[in-house]
């Protein structure tokens, strides 16, 4: 057996119902859709309700979603002191080896937390104190 050769079962598979293709073949005239009106036209747009004023314009908008905003995944410094070594590189590669991010998101290092040993960071987003916190630890920042 190949997978090339599998085949259902006869019986296994039916065919398809032809609807308005004339009376003989089982569905004709009215195609299943009964009398004249508006359900047996095909066009009737989405969110429609007869005349009736639709919900999602009887609904009160709030706010506004901003086209621009950029999510990050989050990591602390109190995350890379728990999980990196002296010296150590932090880069995209590393922090997905050690679960600190998952997924195609971009990061972002903030400063939650404090920061003890040296480490040479290829991230090129971060916050301020972030930043400070580790170039006055003596870590450096590569920016790709």
């Amino acid at each position: 057996m190949q997978l090339n050769n599998l085949k259902a079962t006869p019986g296994a598979r039916k065919a398809k119902h032809r609807v308005g293709r004339g009376h003989a073949a089982g569905k004709g005239k009215q195609a299943g859709r009964g009398q004249s009106g508006q359900t047996k036209r095909s066009t009737v747009r989405m969110g429609f309700e007869g005349g009736q004023l639709p919900l999602f314009r009887r609904i009160p908008k709030r706010g506004f979603n901003n086209v621009n905003h950029v999510e990050y995944q989050v990591v602390n410094l109190s995350d890379l002191e728990r999980v990196y070594e002296n010296n150590e590189v932090v880069s995209y590669e590393t922090l997905a080896e050690r679960n600190l991010i998952k997924g195609a998101l971009p990061v972002k290092i903030l400063a939650k937390g404090t920061l003890t040993k040296k480490l040479n960071v290829q991230i090129p987003t971060l916050s301020q104190a972030a930043k400070e916190a580790i170039e006055k630890v003596g870590g450096k920042i590569e920016v790709k």
